[in-house]
């Protein structure tokens, strides 16, 4: 369930029928799912998930703790472990385990090749040698020919793979400086080859000789002004 947004649904056609979004029709197909959409104008019908947001709004974030987004993002994480282990009346039961239960039926593998595409989103390769994930840039080794790379964050670690997925380039520790994070053989200290001008050369420049008296009283005649 989702908005009529421009990343998910272009327009309707003559039938009504959706014309998606090329990406997101790409991500369906390949994880095998539906996408139904919330009526315009009707906020009646998304309620219960937009019911979500204040329930962590007023019990997870009210009063917590925290150092970084990293940290946030870790106690978020066993909130709602707990809370979805938690005997809820309105279920009659944990929703962990009616979800176990009910929605087990119906899972299935997914091919790994092609979520990974998805899990390591595409980052071009800036003309320094960076690319650039969640506001913060993170060095690529300078043997790497490609112009872009994929990234995939794991906790407090992110890894840069070639475009194609085949190849690990560098693995960085994500920190939440604003400081641009360097790698190992991100520059290379080639030696410089000597330039030369390639267009002919059509001022030249002479140093002259030294006088051998200094001229610089030479205007002055001091003889006529001891007479005075």
């Amino acid at each position: 369930l989702t908005d009529n947004m421009k990343s998910v649904v272009l327009h309707r056609d003559l039938e009504g029928h959706p014309v998606w979004q090329k990406d997101y029709e790409t991500f369906m197909q390949a994880l095998a799912f539906e996408t139904k959409f919330c009526k315009p104008r009707h906020p009646f019908t998304k309620g219960k998930v937009e019911r979500l947001v204040r329930f962590v709004k007023d019990n997870f974030l009210a009063d917590r703790v925290f150092c970084d987004l990293t940290d946030l993002n870790w106690q978020a994480l066993e909130w709602c472990n707990k809370q979805n282990g938690t005997y809820r009346r309105t279920v009659d039961g944990a929703p962990q385990k009616i979800h176990e239960t009910v929605c087990g039926e119906q899972l299935r593998m997914v091919p790994e090749d092609s979520v990974r595409f998805y899990l390591c989103p595409e980052r071009k390769i800036s003309f320094d040698g960076f690319v650039n994930y969640e506001g913060r840039r993170f060095g690529v080794p300078y043997s790497y020919p490609g112009a872009t790379a994929r990234v995939e964050r794991s906790g407090d670690l992110l890894r840069i793979y070639s475009a194609d997925l085949k190849v690990l380039l560098v693995t960085h520790t994500v920190t939440w400086s604003r400081t641009d994070s360097f790698c190992e053989g991100q520059y290379e200290s080639l030696p410089q080859p000597e330039e030369f001008p390639t267009a002919p050369v059509q001022t030249q420049i002479f140093q002259l000789p030294k006088p051998s008296q200094d001229l610089s009283f030479a205007k002055f005649d001091f003889d006529k002004e001891d007479q005075v």
